[in-house]
């Protein structure tokens, strides 16, 4: 993973129906990230009021509370060679990765549309031409509701799997 700048400055979290946001990261101190268990080495820190992870390593935060019907708010800022993204339903807490959770994705650089930035990873494809997240602030809102999942990119549905 390279630099995420940001990460999710933002992010909020919806139990549906009728439930308010639930903040998960405020951005104001690291030490408000007592909501999240910290898996691999990602340094993350808050700077200028936006979680950042270090790049380089794996690193991931995983809410301790659990989700079924949900929606998410992330907003996030990625450098060119970012590969990141937002895990959801995660089968095993302890080990994260695409192949037990559903991955939507933040990766400008890979050029296979099952892997692009608003796909979700070897589930849904994003249409051409891929949306870019390179080089500036951008919002992701996922709706998880059953065994559909919607992926919207800066106001653009890329997926409704």
């Amino acid at each position: 993973m390279a630099t995420l700048a940001a990460g999710i400055a933002a992010t909020g979290c919806a139990n549906m129906p009728g439930a308010g946001w639930t903040t998960l990261v405020d951005g104001a101190t690291i030490a408000n990230l007592n909501g999240f268990t910290e898996l691999g080495a990602g340094g993350w820190s808050i700077t200028d009021g936006a979680l950042q992870g270090k790049g380089g390593k794996l690193g991931y935060l995983v809410t301790k509370d659990s989700y079924t019907d949900f929606e998410i708010r992330a907003e996030f800022w990625a450098d060119e060679d970012c590969n990141s993204g937002l895990f959801m339903r995660c089968q095993d807490r302890s080990k994260v990765d695409a192949a037990n959770s559903y991955e939507v994705n933040i990766f400008d650089k890979r050029p296979d549309p099952n892997y692009g930035t608003g796909a979700i990873v070897d589930v849904a494809k994003v249409a051409q031409p891929m949306p870019k997240a390179a080089n500036r602030w951008n919002t992701y809102e996922v709706t998880a509701k059953g065994d559909r999942m919607v992926v919207v990119l800066n106001g653009q549905q890329t997926v409704d799997a």
